[in-house]
């Protein structure tokens, strides 16, 4: 624990744990006061196995050791200590960094780590209304991390997706949707059956059916500009959860 003085000189601060065998963070968090060292009180008193960073301190733990307790800064208000754990978690994350963070920091989505093409995107998105019939729109907010190359953008939209068999033969587009903006379009080559499972939080969790994979090139300048660095946003229905869709 802090003394007194010492915590009212910290005010808001941000603060790593790292593994002391190897030296490496695990966490990033913001706080005041002894917050640094709540972590370690929790994971020591509470029974809660279904979180990763406690169970990273009882590893820690179990090996004789602390987490080593990091100050990053301190002196802060608490919106300047926001910015810069959002910013570290973004940096850290982004450079292979496995952190046990469950969320990527406050204004995270909005403001967080991007590519220079994102940032495009974002502040120069013109919102479209209709797509045509022969092109699917599929959400990758799951499978892609932002400020990556484009590869990665092809790789999250590839596969493998719950997609009515009888559209199969007339879907000859995808626009790939992340966070409300079209950022990519692609071009069907040809489509293919893959299975695939059912998420943990369903009834069928342990079992498989088929999904829907493509292969693909970016899409023709003509077809890619009707979409390229759109807004769809303002047509997601409202509680919707599908990931795939025909029409806005």
């Amino acid at each position: 624990m802090f003394d007194e003085k010492t915590k009212q000189e910290l005010k808001y601060y941000v603060y790593m744990l790292l593994d002391p065998q190897y030296n490496k963070p695990f966490y990033i968090g913001k706080g005041k006061d002894d917050r640094v060292f709540s972590h370690l009180a929790c994971a020591l008193t509470e029974e809660d196995i279904s979180n990763a960073k406690y169970e990273k301190i009882r590893e820690i733990n179990l090996s004789g050791q602390i987490p080593t307790h990091v100050i990053i800064r301190h002196g802060l208000s608490e919106s300047e200590a926001y910015q810069i754990e959002a910013s570290l978690i973004d940096t850290l994350s982004h450079c292979g960094m496995l952190l046990l963070n469950k969320v990527g920091g406050h204004n995270s989505m909005e403001k967080g780590l991007m590519s220079c093409d994102e940032i495009t995107r974002l502040y120069n998105a013109e919102p479209i209304n209709s797509i045509m019939p022969n092109c699917i729109l599929i959400n990758i907010n799951g499978q892609y991390k932002r400020g990556i190359d484009r590869k990665s953008i092809y790789d999250a939209t590839k596969e493998i997706w719950a997609i009515k068999k009888d559209k199969i033969p007339h879907l000859k587009y995808v626009l790939s949707e992340y966070k409300g903006l079209i950022v990519e379009v692609y071009e069907v080559n040809n489509w293919y059956e893959k299975e695939r499972g059912y998420m943990p939080t369903s009834k069928r969790f342990g079992q498989t059916r088929i999904g829907y994979g493509f292969n693909g090139n970016i899409a023709p300048e003509e077809i890619r500009n009707q979409y390229i660095n759109k807004s769809v946003a303002h047509t997601k229905k409202k509680g919707s959860a599908n990931p795939v869709r025909y029409n806005l």
